[in-house]
């Protein structure tokens, strides 16, 4: 079958590989070359490069169009003479004018077990969201999000310190793997699947830097997913705000969730005085320990080397840039 490959950064790139190795992809499409970090605005990771990866294989033609839905991008589609796509974080919804062009349709490589948390950043919200498990399910595309029937399925367990960032490198192999298993059962004959259950469907919105906000009233093991959720993008941060002097941003890197003692209590937000963390009284009879963050304008430090020099005073405390 004659391949053409959607998508873009660190989840694409293993199943790019495993096509580029045993089958016969004549394009790549990915996203327009943009700022990386987080001016980016996207939880996507680079790894090599989709493009870096087609150059080393002389007959893929690659395209990077703004939207591959426009008259443009359908003839560059076209001119390729697909029998199949295969997608895996392209970043864009395609047509019915898109879907119509390969042979045998499209295939989605998709971070979730669907139908929970279609969208954009399913691993974020499934972290977020406490979820123990997620995984990867492949899907024939149809012109609903994420929507189509599940072709196959593999679950895996998240890590209890886990980010968005380490699920998402972890499960580009898991998808590469089952993306190749469907791709082989179709180049034998058609494939049946399975229906989704709309009953069943959430939602995993793009993410936006307000995302990254920390709400001090949620209990610590809230907080604590949301830290996990937000990295690699937009991270969760907050402000010290200080009697006296402006309000310091700070990324939380690394943290713990506990239950407060009888001696740490306070409004949450609250800084409690420590020497190698900064704890914060969080809702519900709890506290989160930074231990590793970054303040404004400064590097990555563990708490221990950000409190030298730096006093937690009484009516410290963390919070929104804009206080209540």
């Amino acid at each position: 079958m004659r391949i053409v490959m959607m998508g873009t950064g660190l989840f694409a790139e293993p199943t790019f590989e495993k096509l580029l190795a045993s089958t016969q992809v004549v394009g790549l499409f990915t996203q327009p070359d943009r700022a990386t970090g987080s001016e980016r605005g996207s939880t996507r990771q680079t790894g090599r490069g989709m493009k870096v990866i087609a150059a080393e294989h002389p007959g893929v033609v690659v395209h990077q169009p703004e939207s591959v839905n426009t008259p443009e991008g359908v003839g560059m589609l076209r001119n390729l003479a697909p029998d199949l796509l295969v997608v895996a974080a392209y970043g864009q919804i395609l047509s019915a004018e898109v879907l119509a062009v390969p042979r045998v349709g499209a295939i989605n490589v998709h971070a979730s077990l669907l139908p929970k948390y279609r969208g954009a950043a399913p691993i974020a919200w499934a972290i977020y969201h406490g979820e123990t498990h997620t995984g990867v399910t492949i899907i024939r595309i149809s012109t609903g999000l994420d929507a189509g029937e599940m072709l196959a399925v593999e679950a895996s367990p998240i890590g209890p310190d886990e980010t968005a960032g380490d699920v998402e490198a972890r499960l580009a192999h898991t998808g590469a793997e089952l993306a190749m298993g469907v791709v082989a059962r179709m180049a034998v004959g058609p494939v049946s699947g399975t229906k989704q259950d709309l009953a069943l469907v959430t939602k995993a919105p793009k993410l936006k830097k307000e995302h990254g906000v920390i709400d001090w009233t949620k209990s610590a093991d809230r907080v604590y997913c949301q830290v996990r959720a937000m990295h690699p993008w937009p991270t969760p941060y907050t402000f010290w705000h200080r009697a006296g002097q402006p309000a310091l941003r700070l990324i939380v890197h690394r943290a713990s969730p506990r239950l407060a003692s009888p001696e740490e209590q306070g409004a949450p937000g609250t800084l409690l005085p420590m020497m190698d963390r900064l704890g914060v009284v969080a809702g519900e009879g709890t506290v989160l320990d930074v231990t590793e963050l970054q303040p404004a304008g400064k590097k990555r430090m563990s708490a221990a080397d950000f409190l030298r020099g730096r006093r937690v005073l009484p009516g410290d405390r963390l919070a929104p840039e804009i206080l209540s």
